[in-house]
């Protein structure tokens, strides 16, 4: 089963990513749709079974650690770069720091698991598009306001599945973060 470690943003905050990335300047374009924005820690890939129980005590004592903290969409932007744009983005403002804290926590409490840790640079991000075959431009706008912020609560184990409709993203196991 493909795997990922996750923050899931509440269904309003995701339906509102959705609508500002489809009022880009952009052409050639697949959006992501509004159930599959999420917030990526870390990307595990091919994962047996038989190793989520380990992953899972390994995670929670990560959300025991850890305790909610507000996240504020700010801007967006393109991988590699907005001028040959192959993945379309909202960045992150307030919470980028202790996303990447625990960002940091999670490869660290999975390493031991035999997951490899990740070389590039933690970009704390919600894919909100890719670009169908060649890359795309992404033009300067201005973030759109009304994209509210929300509150990290909890780390979630996610499943990567095909279905009739395309990908689809599961979430088998959630970790709520301790209460202050």
């Amino acid at each position: 089963m493909r795997a990922f470690v996750a923050i899931l943003p509440p269904r309003e905050v995701r339906e509102a990513l959705s609508r500002a990335a489809r009022s880009l300047p952009v052409i050639g374009v697949r959006w992501v749709r509004p159930e599959n924005i999420h917030l990526t820690l870390k990307f595990l890939g091919e994962v047996p079974e038989d190793l989520i129980p380990r992953m899972s005590a390994a995670l929670s004592e990560v959300a025991r650690l850890e305790h909610p903290f507000h996240i504020e969409p700010e801007g967006f932007g393109a991988f590699p770069s907005p001028e040959r744009a192959r993945v379309l983005w909202a960045g992150i403002g307030e919470g980028s720091e202790r996303l990447e804290e625990l960002a940091a926590a999670v490869e660290e409490a999975l390493s031991p698991l035999g997951f490899e840790r990740e070389r590039r640079p933690f970009r704390a991000h919600l894919t909100l598009g890719r670009a169908r075959g060649r890359p795309t431009r992404l033009e300067t706008v201005e973030p759109d306001r009304e994209i509210p912020g929300f509150t990290a609560g909890a780390l979630h184990l996610m499943r990567s599945a095909q279905g009739p409709s395309g990908v689809y993203y599961e979430s088998l196991l959630e970790h709520p973060f301790s209460e202050r």
